[in-house]
């Protein structure tokens, strides 16, 4: 049998950052209106400044407005939320991401449920995982939906097919499950306390690994010829002391079975902020009442 297609975020993350910068274009051309995303960061955590820079850029190529708030780590939480209270009154910001994780005497609760559910990008507030929830139109947790628009473009109609989520965060989990259920697959939940796990995703078209436990899924507990998506991002030390980058997915095992298969790093992370500019995109054309058409 021959290894799996690889199903390259990368380059599909690239197709859609230039369709929602082409889109951009025309607001602006024709209706006059920049779309602009607020980014806050709160603390000097290494990881999140790379991708608060990361998204800063892409924001800026995609056409758009981008925001920087910058916090010391020791911001009173009253002092962030009266800058998304002004966030959400600003008519120049259409988006509002708080890069988590935030410092420990801020609630984190307390602050996406203060984003305006109209600006919340993210899709985390609890109005907008509601209408997901009831199957109705939301801004959506960027994760989940990068690897629903991979799904997509790899197997084209989903309908039908039987789907198990291996985690059951609010960020992907829940999410992704809900998204499955609206493409009419059969869906199936799987976390720590599922018996049989490893049978359990042996019955999947689909498997979506979301756990963030580092190669947990085997190539013996894929069904032939699946579809995989890797959500996870995990790094482990290597024996000569280096340290690599992995998914929650035994790449090495589960590319001899499955059909196609995200790559980690390469696969769906660079759809997440592909996603958070379309998020942005939406945000603003339903602020202004524009047309959706074709997003």
């Amino acid at each position: 049998m021959t290894d799996a297609k690889l199903i390259d975020g990368n380059l599909f993350s690239a197709k859609v950052r230039e369709s929602v910068a082409a889109r951009v274009a025309e607001m602006v051309e024709h209706h006059k209106i920049t779309p602009g995303l607020a980014v806050v960061l709160v603390g000097e955590d290494p990881a999140s400044q790379v991708y608060v820079r990361t998204k800063h850029k892409r924001t800026v190529e995609a056409g758009m407005n981008s925001f920087e708030h910058k916090l010391p780590a020791d911001t009173p939480e009253h002092e962030v939320l009266l800058l998304i209270e002004a966030l959400n009154k600003d008519p120049q910001v259409h988006g509002i991401l708080v890069q988590l994780p935030l410092p420990k005497h801020i609630d984190t609760q307390r602050v996406i449920e203060a984003i305006s559910p109209a600006k919340d990008v993210d899709g985390f507030h609890p109005v907008n995982a509601g209408r997901l929830a009831a199957g109705g139109d939301s801004l959506v947790p960027c994760t989940p939906l990068g690897s629903l628009l991979l799904l997509k473009d790899t197997l084209g109609k989903l309908g039908g097919l039987d789907a198990v989520v291996i985690g059951r965060s609010n960020i992907v989990g829940k999410p992704m499950a809900q998204l499955l259920i609206k493409e009419s697959c059969t869906v199936t939940v799987a976390h720590s306390q599922t018996r049989d796990l490893p049978g359990v995703v042996r019955r999947a078209d689909i498997v979506i690994a979301a756990v963030g436990k580092a190669e947990m899924v085997k190539g013996d507990w894929l069904k032939p010829g699946c579809t995989v998506i890797d959500v996870g991002i995990n790094r482990i030390e290597l024996p000569d002391g280096s340290r690599k980058l992995v998914g929650d997915v035994d790449f090495a095992s589960a590319v001899k079975v499955a059909g196609a298969i995200t790559p980690v790093p390469g696969g769906v992370g660079p759809m997440t902020i592909a996603c958070l500019l379309r998020n942005t995109l939406v945000a603003c054309a339903r602020l202004h009442h524009l047309s959706l058409k074709g997003l």
